[in-house]
């Protein structure tokens, strides 16, 4: 097969933390606005899906085009080869989104790319109709500026479902972000690394599974699994090499801290279902009590945000403690994601550096203090 032209989308601000992660799987990129697009071939589906981090999904590119009418999106649709990747018993849904383009309707473009696709199979195959009983390939058309994309879901779930999540929080961190936050860290695996709000236990499992560079879609399974143009030896490959690949034995460091007895319940449990379960240390504390003796560790966390009526106060005071408790660890690299406009005021300190950032739907400031380099000796 000739290569193939993958997506990987991400959220707002991840872009350039995705297309690292798809260099250093080997493959080189462009990045535009919530997607990172390279050339591969079916291995890298398999090899995408499994290792990167932040990504929100893997999507196959069939093509794009400008289409400003229904009998131009119809046509050009019509026109790509769909029989090379779907067979005749498949299942194709066709979901859309339509941004600042003259094709506003996303259910009548839904409708017209399922009929394009319908009568190219039809002709492909010599049939008259399609009984959909065999595996999915779920078919995307996103129109921007009347350019249409047509995509292919080779994912299934969300990238960000690794498989260890038993239960959660009100407000659980996604996983894909959580994998971000770290990787924009100084953290390396033979330091210590602390969460003081870890909810689920999130970030901790996050930073144990980068730490032993296990691949974060190792226990869960793809939708292209399914796919026989793919093929059972490319998946056998990928997922052997993201065997070989783990480093079991690294020790770790890491230990996730909460106020509520519950949460910490969960966090365990997750890092039980993780395979993690003996590697991070879970513990009820309040930030304020936090004291160690170590030296050179990394503190990251997402601490609530105060933004429900008669929260603001009480988390204000908890900033305080926090920058008071901390200030005492001056080996130390803390890193806290809010949308606390005044979160330096109350922590006491101004930070090193700020980077935007969306969790979910809400912006928020990842604020990051820098503490000194651990001499090379260690």
């Amino acid at each position: 097969m000739d290569k193939l032209t993958i997506i990987a989308t991400a959220a707002m601000g991840l872009e350039s933390i995705v297309a690292e992660e798809v260099r250093r799987l080997g493959y080189e990129c462009t990045v535009e606005n919530g997607k990172i697009t390279f050339a591969a071939d079916e291995l890298a589906i398999c090899r995408s899906n499994l290792w990167l981090r932040t990504a929100d999904r893997i999507k196959l590119k069939m093509g794009e085009f400008r289409a400003t009418t229904f009998e131009e999106l119809f046509e050009q649709t019509k026109a790509l080869p769909w029989a090379d990747y779907i067979p005749v018993h498949a299942e194709f849904p066709v979901i859309g989104k339509s941004v600042k383009s003259q094709l506003f309707s996303v259910s009548d473009c839904q409708a017209i790319v399922k009929k394009a696709v319908v009568e190219s199979l039809k002709q492909h195959y010599r049939v008259s109709w399609f009984e959909e009983t065999g595996p999915l390939y779920r078919i995307e058309v996103a129109l921007h500026k009347d350019i249409a994309t047509l995509t292919i879901d080779t994912s299934g779930a969300g990238l960000h479902k690794r498989g260890y999540r038993v239960a959660q929080g009100e407000a659980p961190l996604k996983e894909t972000l959580a994998a971000a936050l770290i990787q924009l860290t100084n953290w390396t695996p033979d330091r210590p690394f602390v969460d003081p709000f870890c909810g689920s236990g999130t970030i901790p499992i996050e930073a144990a599974l980068i730490g032993q560079n296990i691949a974060p879609g190792f226990n869960r399974d793809f939708v292209s699994e399914q796919w026989d143009w793919i093929g059972e030896r490319h998946w056998e490959r990928a997922r052997e090499e993201a065997e070989d690949l783990a480093k079991y034995d690294q020790p770790l460091d890491i230990s996730g801290f909460d106020i509520d007895h519950r949460m910490v319940r969960v966090a365990k449990d997750n890092a039980l279902e993780a395979g993690l379960g003996d590697i991070i240390a879970f513990k009820q504390m309040q930030v304020k009590d936090f004291t160690t003796n170590k030296l050179y560790g990394v503190i990251l966390g997402n601490p609530p945000y105060g933004e429900r009526l008669g929260e603001r106060k009480q988390v204000e005071e908890m900033y305080k403690e926090m920058g008071q408790t901390f200030a005492k660890l001056d080996t130390w690299s803390i890193y806290m994601l809010t949308a606390h406009k005044q979160f330096e005021t109350y922590y006491g300190k101004p930070a090193t550096k700020r980077r935007k950032l969306f969790n979910g739907f809400i912006e928020t400031q990842y604020y990051q203090y820098w503490g000194p380099r651990p001499p090379k000796e260690r």
